[in-house]
């Protein structure tokens, strides 16, 4: 082991794990990443749950209760995904309180069969607020057209959340204007901006993944020499619009009235392409003021021989657009791979939840009491 988890926080970046289940929970092992990994925070997703509940262990007593009270597969769901969460705010409470609310987060998403529905987001995002009960909660929120209202109406009234599935630079910067928006909508409330948290997850590996795939159609010696490049230009440009929007006179005069900002979160940092280092997507995005939320694997690979050699993002920009544009020069769309990226990852959240309802939904008629 080396120190690198370490060095990676002392250089401004908060280390989440993209996982969570009740058995990492109640074995001590969530609470041992904390103490010993420098996690500071936890994501969730639809897939995570599915993967979880299906087939980890613990819920056998409390499906058994649900299956007793005869709930709806819908209502069971929450039930469990919530506990989990609570739980999990619980451990980390520690470290919320440490980081005056910065960190010890744990997200849980909304259903994500709404994610083109404004509306019935803002309503999910209340009841998940509500249900989990815990401040250090941040609420999932996708960054599709529907989403951005929905971000800015849910941030307006003092819920924090987390803004899941960015992976093009216009989006981002119609996901910052979003929060700015909802923080001016609290504060003109009389609500403490203190106490209101963000983070903005943006995509890195499937950006590679998707045009990776067509360089290679392309198939020149040119497009080879792309291939591995797009999603840390893509990420590195982000941070650039990030670096703008909170350096504006907009966010000033939310700073003044004591408003976070919101932090960009690096997402799918596990690298897909065996080719490239199993630390690619965590070495190559180090900067102040970040997140980056691993599956364990690249947890603890950057554990074992990350290269955390200090800000790897600053100085970049210039290089990053190029690259990007190099992309275009071959006639690959930027705009129609993030928006392909976004619709597949909506859909594969809404497969991933389906399944989970399913699963889930046979094992309450397993443990249904019989009647009689």
């Amino acid at each position: 082991m080396t120190d690198a988890l370490k060095r990676l926080s002392d250089e401004g970046v908060a280390i989440w794990l993209d996982d969570l289940s009740r058995k990492r929970i109640t074995s001590g092992n969530l609470a041992e990443l904390i103490d010993q990994q420098h996690v500071v925070g936890v994501t969730t997703n639809p897939s995570i749950f599915q993967k979880a509940i299906s087939h980890g262990d613990g819920y056998e007593q409390q499906l058994t209760d649900l299956a007793t009270r005869k709930v709806t597969v819908d209502e069971a769901i929450r039930m469990i995904t919530t506990a989990d969460v609570r739980d999990a705010a619980d451990i980390l409470r520690p470290v919320f309180d440490a980081t005056d609310g910065q960190d010890g987060r744990v997200s849980i998403e909304v259903d994500p069969r709404l994610a083109h529905h404004t509306a019935a987001t803002v309503a999910e995002a209340k009841q998940l607020a509500w249900l989990v009960d815990r401040p250090n909660t941040l609420i999932k929120i996708p960054a599709t057209k529907a989403g951005l209202p929905a971000i800015t109406e849910v941030i307006g009234k003092g819920i924090s959340v987390n803004v899941t599935l960015i992976f093009s630079l216009e989006r981002y910067r119609e996901v910052m204007d979003a929060y700015l928006a909802g923080l001016e909508k609290a504060k003109a409330a009389g609500l403490d901006l203190s106490r209101i948290h963000s983070v903005a997850s943006f995509f890195v590996s499937r950006v590679d993944t998707e045009i990776d795939k067509r360089l290679d159609t392309v198939g020149t010696d040119e497009a080879r020499a792309l291939k591995g490049k797009a999603a840390l230009a893509n990420a590195r440009l982000a941070y650039q619009a990030y670096e703008e929007v909170f350096g504006s006179e907009r966010w000033a005069a939310l700073d003044k009235a004591q408003a976070n900002k919101q932090r960009p979160l690096w997402a799918s940092t596990g690298v897909k392409d065996p080719a490239y280092k199993d630390t690619l997507y965590v070495d190559d995005l180090v900067a102040p003021g970040t997140v980056n939320t691993m599956p364990e694997a690249t947890l603890d690979a950057t554990a074992d021989h990350g290269q955390i050699t200090g800000n790897t993002i600053s100085g970049t920009y210039e290089q990053s657009r190029a690259e990007l544009d190099a992309v275009a020069k071959l006639g690959i769309s930027y705009d129609d791979v993030v928006q392909l990226l976004e619709d597949e990852g909506v859909e594969k959240f809404e497969a991933a939840w389906i399944d989970l309802l399913n699963s889930t939904e046979a094992e309450l008629k397993r443990l249904a009491p019989s009647e009689g």
